[in-house]
């Protein structure tokens, strides 16, 4: 019994996390180049409502998250043009892209609200999700927890342990010092950007076609801004991305788990209690300056002027 309430509690944490880490991840990897893009939320409904729109006129899940990808691509890239040709104010950009993504997606998901969809299966590994508590808490997941994992490690080796990972962070550190050296600086924040945007997309698109599998106004629920948050609270590395998307993840779970155990708190006490302790998680970062000034990007939110 105990152990059931075990299994079902880490992989519910697991399913909760993936939306955030996958947007966050993505988000590190935008400012690692030096650009801060707030409008996290609006490509992640931008994404969610067109994964769902494509999946219900196609049947195909597939391709509804190829469509969640390019949407928040598109996105992104709106924002990028404005930031990196238009020299426009990244802050007052990435609040606006939020503003525009939540009008965008309730005007496109108006006709689909109250449809469902049967969402993406488990994907179950041959030999290995048969074994007895790991693989279940390891291997019966849906493909796109395999990617965000996927997506952590990759993400790690290209900042660390590759070249172009080493010149994207020497672009967020000193740009027009790596425009000095030749690199491409405009061109790789705008790659930067994009691939930001399609994981915020696909986040979103986690969203509507797997985790909750229909389309409902609003339905990210801030989940953009904690992503943000996350970027800050793993001082910019994937692996404690990953952590704390999954600990927000736990904490969501636990709001439900809560309620149905009777504990006595107050519904809206629970709900509101991951949102919370991501606030003071970030309180007790910002404490130690030392760490968070030796890994934030130095020109980060800073314009680049290109020069001859």
């Amino acid at each position: 019994m105990a152990d059931g309430i075990l299994v079902s509690t880490l992989v519910s944490t697991v399913q909760a996390g993936t939306p955030l880490a996958l947007a966050a991840m993505g988000e590190l990897i935008v400012e690692r180049s030096g650009v801060l893009n707030l409008g996290v939320e609006g490509m992640m409904l931008v994404g969610a409502v067109a994964g769902f729109i494509t999946a219900v006129a196609t049947g195909s899940p597939a391709l509804g998250l190829l469509a969640a990808i390019l949407a928040g691509a598109l996105m992104s890239l709106l924002f990028a043009v404005l930031t990196q040709h238009l020299i426009a104010n990244q802050v007052a950009t990435g609040l606006a892209l939020t503003i525009f993504g939540t009008g965008l997606s309730a005007f496109m998901g108006k006709t689909y609200t109250g449809i469902s969809l049967s969402g993406i299966p488990v994907w179950r590994i041959p030999g290995l999700s048969d074994l007895p508590f790991v693989g279940k808490v390891l291997f019966s997941y849906d493909p796109l927890v395999y990617v965000s994992w996927l997506t952590a490690l990759g993400i790690f080796v290209y900042l660390y342990l590759s070249r172009p990972g080493l010149k994207l962070r020497a672009v967020g550190e000193s740009p027009d010092v790596a425009h000095g050296l030749g690199y491409p600086v405009v061109r790789m924040r705008y790659l930067a950007i994009l691939f930001g945007g399609a994981l915020a997309g696909l986040g979103g698109a986690y969203l509507s076609l797997v985790y909750t599998p229909l389309w409902q106004e609003g339905m990210v629920a801030g989940r953009g801004w904690i992503a943000l948050a996350l970027v800050v609270f793993a001082t910019w590395r994937p692996g404690l991305v990953l952590a704390g998307a999954y600990l927000f993840g736990f904490l969501t779970v636990f709001q439900y788990q809560g309620q149905s155990m009777g504990l006595g708190i107050p519904p809206d006490f629970l709900a509101m209690l991951p949102y919370l302790i991501t606030i003071v998680a970030l309180v007790f970062i910002s404490m130690d300056r030392t760490r968070v000034l030796l890994n934030t990007p130095v020109s980060l939110g800073k314009p680049f002027h290109p020069t001859a």
